[in-house]
């Protein structure tokens, strides 16, 4: 009785609503900020292949129920299954919510995502792989997972690498957020519209002629608005981003800020060298080599690279910080988490090397994506 109960609740978690020729999936566990279960992922997975191969289905819309999109994937509930087994238990949430994001970023049909509330981790693998990502001014972005003991994963490599600049570097490393007019900006969006038109603009899409995309962008630009940066966002000040986040190492990049924050002391500054001294140290040693790498790989070799480092994370072989930054964010919630290294100094190259091999393990085998034929151009340019 009690597993025809879950499965039951379970099946809320995705909605799904058929209007026309659209197919809307709503993330449901607004208590859990619509946190990706297991269940969420493999539903997703299940609908969003099928849609792909049904010619009734000419555009998916995701969006979330209550104040956020997708606060990411449900970590906790991965590293307590580890704790009870073992670490593959953990991998196979990350290899299934992996090819969920391949699927997305090379899919051949239209994918809107509404993001109006909490956009973070795995919710960003969701969404921003797709071709249109709207954003309102309810929207707050982040990668906080240096914070947790992870990497910026779900393609992040990919995406983040690609941002203006050495953004993407600034992002993945200090987990700020950004708002919509931020993420509009360095391009992580692709239109703001405010949150009160929201329901009209997808009216109108329900009743379009979705053959032509050329309609898709009109009905967009209908509604879209081009709204003005806050005076304090960090996005003002690339040239100072570039300047430090460029560095080849993460303690170069850490003094480059230090200087600067002698200098012209910012409010972004200070609270990005902070963020930066919270922050497991391992995680910002992979997170930026993951990122200077997913700048020369296709979406394909990034996600198959990023599995082998969460795969070793998971094996807790040169660190278990993600186990420590679970229980002192998401579980304690006493925010003080002791890492171990607890210094950069203290991890060689040779210990960041380590995260970037292949797994040796009985039975483990690299990612497999998907093969998929007759791609359109804008997914033919991400592999």
């Amino acid at each position: 009785m009690a597993s025809h109960n879950t499965a039951s609740s379970e099946s809320h978690q995705v909605l799904v609503q058929d209007k026309q020729f659209v197919k809307s999936l709503i993330l449901n566990r607004p208590k859990q900020l619509n946190a990706l279960s297991r269940y969420m992922v493999s539903r997703l997975l299940e609908l969003f292949l099928a849609y792909e191969e049904d010619p009734s289905v000419k555009l998916v819309l995701l969006k979330g129920n209550g104040r956020a999109f997708c606060a990411g994937g449900d970590v906790s509930a991965v590293v307590r299954d580890i704790t009870e087994g073992d670490w593959r238990s953990g991998a196979s949430f990350f290899q299934k919510e992996f090819i969920l994001n391949y699927v997305m970023a090379t899919y051949k049909k239209p994918q809107v995502s509404i993001l109006d509330g909490i956009v973070m981790g795995g919710g960003a693998g969701a969404s921003i792989h797709g071709r249109f990502r709207i954003v309102t001014e309810n929207t707050v972005f982040a990668m906080p997972e240096t914070a947790l003991g992870l990497f910026p994963d779900v393609g992040a490599s990919y995406f983040l690498s690609r941002l203006p600049g050495f953004f993407g570097e600034y992002v993945g490393l200090t987990g700020t957020r950004l708002d919509g007019p931020e993420m509009l900006a360095c391009g992580l969006a692709t239109h703001f519209v405010h949150s009160t038109k929201l329901s009209l603009l997808e009216e109108e899409l329900y009743e379009a002629n979705l053959d032509d995309p050329l309609n898709i962008c009109e009905i967009f630009d209908k509604y879209a608005e081009q709204p003005v940066l806050k005076e304090k966002s960090a996005y003002r000040k690339l040239h100072i981003i570039d300047k430090c986040f460029s560095h080849r190492t993460v303690e170069e990049i850490l003094s480059s800020l230090e200087n600067e924050n002698a200098e012209r002391h910012g409010d972004w500054i200070s609270a990005s060298i902070e963020s930066l001294k919270r922050a497991s140290p391992t995680s910002l040693k992979i997170s930026l080599k993951s990122i200077r790498e997913g700048r020369l790989q296709g979406i394909g070799e990034c996600l198959i690279r990023e599995f082998r480092m969460v795969c070793h994370v998971l094996q807790g072989e040169v660190s278990r910080d993600i186990f420590e930054g679970c229980r002192a964010i998401l579980v304690d919630k006493d925010k003080n988490p002791k890492w171990n290294p607890s210094r950069l100094d203290l991890i060689s190259d040779d210990m960041v090397n380590h995260y970037f091999s292949r797994v040796k393990d009985q039975g483990w085998m690299d990612l497999k994506l998907p093969t998929k034929s007759n791609l359109p151009a804008s997914a033919m340019a991400k592999l």
